[in-house]
């Protein structure tokens, strides 16, 4: 072969190299954030790319939801207790342009956000709120996440804290604060009990004492009651005005010598 057919054959393969390194496919969730000559040129994607080598550049961007796992925080309440939280971060880029040019390494970025925010936001209420009021604190970091994301084209989904973990002498003061709650219940109950049955005899001490055939029937009843037990031996006190009928009464007065 001549030299003539190497350089033919040689440019053929130079321009084949040329044109596979100028494509670029992309999917469907991905945009191609394309720079000019260093300068921002345009967004492009999904599908078939071709870019003028040297010239251009394409930064990938993937636009799905991320699951962002933020690391275990120490966390100080406001009631001075020290926990240690983890939580789980969803966002998605909405503005390709703005994640690449606005930010270096927009998860990263993202990443670091949701860390210091957690602890700021954990740190304003105590303890009882963190336990008991999750839906507000994830609300609440979701929020200013993203409201300082927004600038980055990054919309910041949901938030949900997973696990609030306290020490072993903390927890044993949990449980020991819920016994005491549960004991003070207890007792409210019961005195609330011993007050609603002393207002319920009084009421039926006040009708017994304004009906005296009344305590009579309640006497009879608590002696047939008595009676039904298993014992032999029934010592009772009888009331004089049960048995004043069956007393003799006078006939007209004291018998005289």
């Amino acid at each position: 072969m001549s030299i003539a057919a190497y350089v033919y054959i040689g440019s053929g393969i130079f321009v084949l190299a040329l044109v596979v390194y100028s494509l670029r496919i992309l999917r469907e969730y991905e945009r191609g954030v394309v720079f000019l000559l260093g300068r921002f040129w345009k967004v492009k994607g999904p599908g078939l790319i071709i870019l003028i080598p040297i010239i251009q550049q394409m930064v990938r961007v993937d636009l799905r939801t991320v699951v962002l796992d933020v690391p275990t925080q120490d966390v100080i309440s406001r009631d001075n207790v020290t926990v240690k939280v983890n939580a789980v971060v969803y966002y998605r880029v909405l503005d390709a342009e703005r994640a690449i040019i606005q930010v270096e390494q927009f998860a990263a970025a993202t990443s670091q956000l949701a860390q210091t925010t957690l602890r700021s936001v954990l740190g304003q209420h105590e303890l009882d709120e963190m336990l008991a009021e999750r839906d507000k604190l994830n609300a609440d970091i979701q929020v200013i996440l993203d409201e300082h994301t927004d600038a980055w084209g990054i919309k910041v989904s949901n938030v949900e804290i997973k696990h609030v973990d306290l020490d072993d002498s903390m927890i044993r003061a949990i449980a020991k604060q819920a016994e005491t709650e549960r004991i003070r219940r207890a007792k409210i109950i019961n005195a609330e009990g011993e007050l609603q049955a002393a207002e319920k005899l009084l009421d039926a001490a006040k009708i017994l004492a304004t009906v005296p055939q009344a305590m009579q029937l309640r006497f009879l009843t608590a002696l047939q009651e008595v009676a039904g037990e298993r014992s032999s031996t029934i010592v009772f006190p009888l009331p004089l005005d049960l048995v004043e009928g069956l007393l003799p009464r006078g006939r007209g007065g004291a018998e005289t010598d």
